[in-house]
């Protein structure tokens, strides 16, 4: 078999995405491609300052920003999650990465806050 075919295989037809698309789930696919796009956007501009040594476009980074933050609460209501839980979450994510609430590229490279998935997954 060769790869297209094997893609092919594995590719959910479009009829059946639609058979349980529901306006709900529209909704959520909408604002999570609009986060992906606008984080696209933003790593453009950041290539352009880093890579291409532009000028930083600040006005540029804090719209796309701000569109992010959009397209991320407009997720979190469909999902009804808050902001607050989704900081709460990532604070404590990142604690028990970070033992000393410090980066290190040891603790980084481990990812302890893994470790439980990395053994389950074996």
């Amino acid at each position: 078999m060769d790869y297209k075919q094997f893609v092919h295989g594995l590719m959910k037809p479009g009829e059946n995405i639609l058979e349980t698309l529901t306006p709900e789930k529209a909704e959520i696919l909408h604002m999570g491609v609009g986060v992906s796009g606008e984080a696209g956007e933003l790593l453009d501009a950041v290539k352009k300052y880093t890579i291409y040594n532009k000028p930083l476009d600040r006005i540029n980074i804090v719209e796309e920003l701000g569109d992010l933050e959009f397209f991320m609460e407009g997720l979190r209501q469909k999902l009804n999650i808050t902001r607050e839980e989704t900081l709460e979450s990532n604070i404590e994510k990142l604690s028990v990465r970070y033992k000393n609430k410090v980066y290190t590229d040891q603790e980084a490279i481990l990812r302890a806050d893994k470790m439980e998935e990395k053994f389950v997954n074996q």
